[in-house]
């Protein structure tokens, strides 16, 4: 049986491409907004979320190129050299392209133009991103803290030092600038590439941020603000 997905919803935040997203919610508190679509804009369609502090997101991987399904893909934190099957991983290549993301109520507000808007903290979603349905999060069943890992457990994070210059910091306000600093701690390069030697580019806020990685820092070399078209 086929399924017709209603768009709700649109993400906005300061990362608009893939680059740079943190690999799973909750791993940033970036704060970014759902941004409902006319249809559904009036208060009563979240009326009594208040009470929840937390938001399940359902929403699509709308940046990932047409490509075939595979049974099997290569997880980023086992370097993208091993393959596990798809439904044991969160790949965004899946035979659905639709994401799962727990995400946590930092308010919500009325703009004159949005209508009712969710500020939300630790999303891992990109600027533009469609979405398709919002449940509140309920602890006494969603949280499970004997649950195991598999191999998402056995591989350390790897969290890198981040070298921002003070003349460089000075360009972002502080919020972003501390967010800024947590994403490249995460280390936003794919797991098979450890070159000193390249310079990476991640779009952030207006700015276009060149950096490159050596000795495990992550050592920011300019921010140039992007055109606005």
């Amino acid at each position: 049986m086929s399924l017709t997905l209603t768009q709700v919803a649109v993400f906005r935040c300061d990362l608009p491409t893939k680059f740079g997203i943190p690999r799973q919610s909750g791993l940033s508190q970036a704060e970014g907004r759902v941004c409902f679509l006319p249809a559904f804009r009036d208060p009563v369609a979240l009326r009594g979320l208040e009470g929840f502090s937390h938001i399940w997101l359902l929403w699509g991987f709308s940046l990932n190129r047409p490509s075939k399904p595979s049974l099997t893909v290569r997880p980023p934190r086992l370097g993208g050299n091993e393959r596990v099957g798809v439904f044991a991983s969160r790949s965004p290549f899946r035979p659905s392209p639709v994401g799962l993301s727990s995400v946590r109520i930092v308010r919500i507000e009325q703009e004159p133009e949005q209508g009712t808007v969710i500020v939300v903290g630790g999303a891992d979603l990109a600027d533009g991103t469609p979405i398709y349905d919002i449940k509140p999060y309920l602890p006494f069943t969603d949280c499970h803290p004997d649950a195991g890992g598999g191999f998402a457990e056995t591989v350390a994070d790897r969290q890198l030092e981040v070298d921002l210059p003070p003349q460089l910091r000075c360009l972002l306000p502080s919020d972003k600038a501390e967010t800024l600093c947590t994403l490249l701690a995460q280390d936003p390069r794919p797991g098979y590439q450890d070159d000193p030697t390249r310079i990476y580019g991640l779009p952030y806020a207006g700015f276009d941020v060149r950096f490159f990685v050596m000795d495990g820092v992550v050592r920011v070399l300019s921010m140039v603000q992007e055109k606005q078209p």
